[in-house]
């Protein structure tokens, strides 16, 4: 069942959940109010699409909170024409953001099931122009510096190597990093000399991302 007046329900996810946190791009704000939320939730759960809680989804997985959606959003900084890869494309809902800021997206979901209802559920709103990839992101053959922004949807134990790699010069990498009860959202960035940049910016938590190389374990 949808709340009884979605529009309401929108308005103040926005105004009450979001901006109050120190999410004020216009831009990003504006991503929410055009994009339902609500589409991208199942049948069960839409009365909760615009609550501050991870929603689940099929086979374990969750959807962001709004205000992690928003946070990530907004440090990303996605610009018109810039190359954008999702790691977890999850319900499809952040993939929408990521494309109506104008980012040329490719987005990764090593689930299937969860890949083909994201999938289903943006060509009904008319995101044909977004690479959809069912896949593993730490198994694909892409060359380095192809992306000017990732959005990492899911949490790794340690900064991904491979993930920085793709970096191009200006490029920008949200991916929230740790293990429960410690993680925290980071933003790593590649100057124009190519060197990388990692900043801390809260503590969160996220479910881990599926395959994300994990740190290797003393042996005695």
């Amino acid at each position: 069942m949808l709340a009884p007046d979605p529009e309401k329900a929108r308005y103040n996810m926005v105004e009450q959940q979001i901006r109050p946190c120190e999410i004020t791009d216009d831009r990003v704000l504006e991503a929410f109010k055009a994009t339902p939320r609500e589409h991208f939730v199942d049948e069960e759960y839409k009365a909760l699409a615009f609550a501050d809680t991870h929603l689940p989804l099929v086979n374990g997985d969750v959807m962001m909170k709004p205000l992690q959606e928003g946070f990530m959003l907004q440090a990303l900084n996605v610009q018109p024409g810039e190359r954008v890869l999702e790691v977890g494309t999850g319900s499809g809902f952040v993939t929408a953001c990521l494309a109506h800021l104008g980012g040329r997206v490719t987005s990764y979901e090593i689930d299937p099931e969860l890949g083909a209802r994201a999938a289903e559920r943006l060509h009904a709103l008319g995101f044909d122009d977004i690479e959809l990839v069912t896949g593993d992101i730490f198994a694909a053959d892409l060359p380095d510096g192809s992306f000017d922004v990732i959005a990492v949807t899911g949490s790794v134990p340690e900064p991904s190597e491979k993930l920085e790699r793709l970096l191009a010069p200006g490029g920008r990498l949200f991916q929230v990093k740790g293990e429960d009860p410690v993680m925290c959202a980071t933003l790593t960035t590649r100057d124009s000399d190519g060197e990388l940049q990692r900043k801390g910016l809260c503590e969160t938590s996220l479910p881990p991302l599926q395959n994300a190389p994990r740190k290797n374990a003393f042996v005695f």
